[in-house]
């Protein structure tokens, strides 16, 4: 998908062609997108495929008319797991003709909150601001998904108190694998950001240097947030990974001691039952009752013995 935008009255607003001065956002592009790209900028379309391979890591890289830039973004990667979160490259590469363009696999919500917001200052000519703009929401995309994260590691605790089995511990195990994503990515994405903040990579005026600030604050928040909850994660997991064994534990020592008790009334019989001369207990008419009150005695006696050892 190939949208194309300019600025008009601090607003992003769409056209229709490729014009100089623009902002090219390219979404999963076709290879027919692409091919337009490369023809009506001149960017080097190896440069568009590489900057859309997943496995590139956020870095700042200058060539003779481009300057690009990529940094890690969330996604969901499991639709079926509201927590199961990987990263994918953002590319953003500034043209010296005057375009920019911006690259990703996946959608990103940037320009639904450009344009929803007015942008001072601006013009796609003065690109730092943008891109500084985009550090800001990226980080805080990664800030609101560690929230989303707390709630339910907060939510779930009274739950893994509880358990006897593993899905919890994998669901903690998939929250665990998203915080090592997003601690990596941020902090490449935080390295990116602070060449960008020494002005060798684009323009910065003063302005701009207050937004790459805000931006640098935004992602070591976000670094340091993670970091606490991978932390504090690591302790829950091993900690609840102890209490499910206890609880296990604890239920097979349940089922031991109440399989001891009943034999008890089995055994009663099994004696009573064999074919030996049990004398007046044999003839007498409240023999039954007098066995049952006995198999009854015996087992609370087992089960007082087996409560006063902390094992009932």
């Amino acid at each position: 998908m190939l949208n194309i935008y300019e600025v008009s009255n601090k607003k992003i607003e769409n056209i229709d062609s490729i014009k100089e001065g623009c902002w090219l956002d390219l979404v999963n592009p076709s290879q027919n997108e692409i091919k337009e790209v490369v023809e009506k900028t001149g960017i080097d379309k190896e440069i568009l495929l590489k900057m859309l391979d997943e496995e590139e890591l956020p870095r700042i890289e200058k060539r003779n008319e481009e300057t690009l830039i990529i940094l890690d973004t969330p996604y969901l990667a499991d639709s079926n797991s509201k927590l199961k979160y990987k990263t994918n490259p953002l590319g953003i590469i500034i043209s010296e003709k005057g375009f920019l363009i911006t690259l990703s696999l996946k959608e990103q919500p940037f320009v639904d909150y450009f344009k929803n917001i007015n942008i001072e200052n601006f013009t796609l000519k003065r690109k730092c601001n943008l891109i500084s703009q985009i550090f800001i929401m990226v980080a805080g995309r990664y800030q609101k998904e560690l929230t989303s994260i707390n709630e339910y590691i907060n939510n779930r605790e009274k739950v893994l108190l509880k358990s006897t089995n593993n899905k919890e511990l994998v669901n903690l195990l998939n929250i665990e694998k998203t915080l090592v994503y997003f601690i990596t990515s941020l902090r490449a994405n935080e390295a990116a950001l602070e060449r960008i903040a020494k002005g060798n990579v684009i323009a910065i005026d003063k302005n701009s240097e207050e937004q790459i600030t805000d931006a640098l604050i935004e992602t070591k928040q976000a670094v340091e947030t993670a970091t606490i909850y991978r932390e504090i994660l690591s302790s829950m997991t091993d900690t609840y990974a102890t209490i499910i064994s206890n609880n296990l534990n604890d239920i097979m020592k349940f089922l031991a001691s109440i399989t001891i008790v009943c034999s008890i009334p089995t055994m009663v019989a099994s004696f009573i039952g064999m074919n030996v001369p049990l004398g007046p207990i044999g003839h007498g008419s409240f023999s039954f009752i007098i066995i049952i009150i006995v198999s009854i005695i015996l087992s609370l006696l087992i089960a007082y013995i087996l409560r006063k050892k902390n094992m009932l």
